[in-house]
């Protein structure tokens, strides 16, 4: 198991889809995993310490576990089938060991609230894992990758930096 902690919550500008991404302890390896929109805020909401008035529902979950006696120890990405990430909420109740299937989503909003840590397998961190190149190699790129990139491309050079840092007054 490798001990990740999470990264950032980011957002993407074409549609509702975000990610949360998980960084290996010690190493700069990222593991990305698109969630929906609600558990993103509820991953949001606990990381920035915001108060709600009312539960939600990751919320009443960890109220639950604790209200019949277990307690949330830590939280495993651990598989990967077909795109999908599974995960596993992992629990103790007089000595006993009870694990619960999870989306990754909400199993990371759950380890937010009991503070306890996240973990992902070695197998889902070898195959899905990503080491960021310190300067990327615009010249390797694939046909679609530049097709992609070409908006952006187009925007920056048509940015006119000449009179970037003089003063208007």
């Amino acid at each position: 198991m490798i001990k990740v902690a999470i990264d950032s919550v980011r957002a993407s500008l074409l549609s509702q889809h975000r990610v949360v991404v998980l960084k290996e302890e010690g190493v700069e390896r990222y593991l990305a995993i698109w969630i929906g929109p609600y558990e993103a805020d509820a991953i949001t909401i606990k990381l920035q310490g915001i108060e709600v008035a009312r539960p939600l529902t990751h919320d009443l979950l960890q109220q639950s576990i604790t209200k019949l006696g277990a307690k949330i120890s830590h939280v495993i990405v651990n598989d990967l089938l077909d795109d999908t990430f599974y995960a596993r909420v992992v629990m103790d109740k007089d000595g006993e060991r009870i694990e619960l299937d999870s989306r990754p989503s909400d199993a990371i909003a759950l380890a937010v609230r009991a503070k306890v840590p996240i973990f992902v397998s070695e197998s889902v961190m070898e195959r899905a894992g990503v080491v960021p190149d310190e300067e990327m190699d615009l010249e390797a790129l694939t046909p679609e990758e530049e097709e992609n990139l070409a908006p952006y491309r187009d925007f920056i050079e048509g940015l006119d930096l000449g009179d970037l840092g003089e003063d208007d007054r």
